[in-house]
């Protein structure tokens, strides 16, 4: 039996999904059978509702509730002389000031008319570690949650003159493992709500085949309209939402850029490391050379961040009986997906989609497109510390 309403957002930190979730069950069923649903009343419901309508996404943030007005508000004239007396003594605390000049007010009270003025300041404390972010994710467990994002690629110098010659796409959509930090990719050459649900399907198969759990799969992303999704005629899930199946999708706050900072990091080492070093010949070299990258980035890469430890590396240490195929999801033009019947200067499908990554006795990787006429061998980046024994040909 599901949890009240109200027992749910009194736990919860921040109750901003659980709401959108209300309203978004709201539009299409009705507000009463969305308070039964959620087992709370008609007008809290039509309370976010409407703040929704009225304010968008920002509407299901919670108030601020400080009182309008204070009966027993400190006098000007008090006011004004403990401001004095902060400005001379400014390294006495509340509690010293109070005694040593007798002062008629709580020391709470103080400090607010301190922080009105500008003249209360946080204390340099002690580094402490529990309250660090990077250490609390590094309890997640690996495929706990998934950041997701897109990637305009038209403001990289280097990179948006080959694209507009050879043709290149100017969209990267990127996912990551907050954990392991395991990166996928593909590009396009819009952001859409269809190209964003044949990427998040094409993960969650992989993730599948690979044996990854999704019903204990969070995916985070932003408010972007690629990720929100819509509903049918019959009031189901469509586009992103829908294809995670099993797994969960919750959307940041506005302008909460923070809660996607591993996948924004991933755009800043992509445009450092791969679009403003690389050139390209053509489509087939790029996403050749990106999934090259991308092997590199999963596979040997070290992040100083996690313990100078590659995404594979942390992967079989915590989850060991995970495949390396996990690894060898290649990356692809989403459009080709969307258009299978081709056009004026599009083909039906120019390439095969599948990559063959190889080993050889030594543990150098190769990297080939079947179909591309590319072949790319990287024996100074992708060399395997540990080959597999049984490894001789994957094919994605």
């Amino acid at each position: 039996m599901p949890a009240p309403y109200f027992t749910l957002v009194r736990e919860m930190k921040d109750a901003y999904n659980h709401r959108l979730r209300l309203v978004e069950s709201a539009r299409p069923i009705g507000i009463k059978p969305t308070a039964r649903l959620f087992q709370t009343t008609v007008r809290t419901v039509r309370k976010w509702l409407r703040r929704f309508q009225q304010h968008g996404l920002r509407g299901l943030i919670e108030h601020s509730r400080p009182p309008h007005h204070q009966p027993n508000q400190t006098g000007a004239e008090l006011e004004q002389q403990v401001v004095a007396l902060r400005q001379q003594l400014f390294t006495f605390g509340a509690r010293r000031l109070i005694r040593e000049f007798d002062l008629p007010l709580s020391h709470r009270a103080l400090e607010r008319i301190w922080r009105v003025h500008g003249l209360l300041h946080k204390r340099r404390r002690k580094y402490q570690r529990k309250q660090d972010l990077a250490h609390i994710k590094a309890q997640w467990r690996v495929f706990q949650q998934i950041s997701a994002d897109t990637k305009d690629l038209d403001d990289i110098p280097r990179y948006w003159p080959q694209a507009q010659a050879l043709n290149l796409p100017a969209i990267q959509y990127s996912a990551r493992d907050v954990r392991s930090g395991l990166f996928f990719w593909a590009f396009a050459e819009r952001r859409s709500a269809s190209a964003s649900a044949v990427f998040a399907a094409r993960i969650q198969k992989h993730l599948a085949r690979c044996g990854v759990c999704l019903r204990d799969l969070v995916w985070q992303t932003d408010n972007g309209g690629e990720f929100v999704g819509s509903f049918d005629r019959q009031g189901r899930r469509t586009g992103f939402p829908a294809e995670l199946g099993d797994s969960q999708h919750v959307r940041i706050p506005p302008a909460a850029h923070t809660f996607q900072s591993d996948v924004e990091t991933v755009h800043r080492l992509v445009e450092d490391e791969f679009f403003d070093l690389e050139s390209f010949s053509g489509r087939g070299d790029f996403l050749s050379k990106a999934f090259t990258y991308q092997l590199y980035f999963n596979l040997v890469r070290p992040n100083s961040h996690k313990q100078n430890l590659s995404p594979w590396q942390i992967i079989e240490r915590f989850a060991p009986r995970s495949p390396l195929q996990l690894c060898l999801l290649p990356p692809v033009f989403l459009d080709y997906y969307l258009n299978d019947s081709g056009g004026y200067d599009v083909s039906r499908h120019p390439y095969s989609p599948k990559v063959v990554v190889t080993a050889d006795k030594v543990g150098l990787w190769f990297v080939a497109q079947p179909g591309s006429g590319v072949a790319i061998n990287h024996k100074s980046i992708l060399h395997s510390q540990r080959p597999e024994p049984a490894l001789s040909e994957w094919i994605v």
